[in-house]
């Protein structure tokens, strides 16, 4: 594990995305409440909320972190739904793993309350967004590769 303790805290954040792809009937479904199990983008909300709080027990070698705050949002489209998380801290080490937990945790959870009327679903494009904050400064993608 790199030793972090000669650091000073600073602020940092960091954004990930990712894309669970379904059929249209579906996102119908999602957007409407009407899955079996609830309402999914609720639950895919807490559980990427308790992912980024819970990444060092899950990633070896990830620093155990004070998080600040954490957002996870969607965004319906016709034929998927795209999660974004944000994680921010005021800590020695940056936040982008926690980022991309919550933002995985999320989706998979969407996955698992929808699979049973969408076994063909595709999670993708899992990519770190945006991260400010520490020594190596600001980092955004420019790329489209989850847009």
């Amino acid at each position: 594990m790199v030793d972090v303790t000669p650091k000073e805290p600073t602020h940092r954040r960091a954004v990930a995305r990712c894309k669970v792809l379904m059929k249209p009937e579906t996102t119908v479904a999602i957007a409407n409440r009407e899955m079996s199990k609830g309402d999914v983008l609720a639950v895919a909300r807490v559980a990427g909320i308790q992912a980024a709080k819970r990444t060092s027990d899950m990633i070896p070698l990830c620093h155990p972190l004070l998080v600040g705050s954490v957002y996870v949002n969607f965004e319906i489209g016709d034929d998927h739904v795209a999660v974004e998380a944000q994680v921010d801290t005021v800590d020695r080490t940056g936040v982008e793993m926690e980022a991309l937990h919550a933002c995985a945790t999320a989706a998979l959870t969407i996955y698992d309350m929808c699979k049973s009327v969408d076994r063909a679903m595709v999670i993708s494009d899992l990519a770190l967004w945006e991260k400010t904050g520490g020594r190596s400064g600001t980092y955004r993608r420019t790329d489209d590769v989850v847009s």
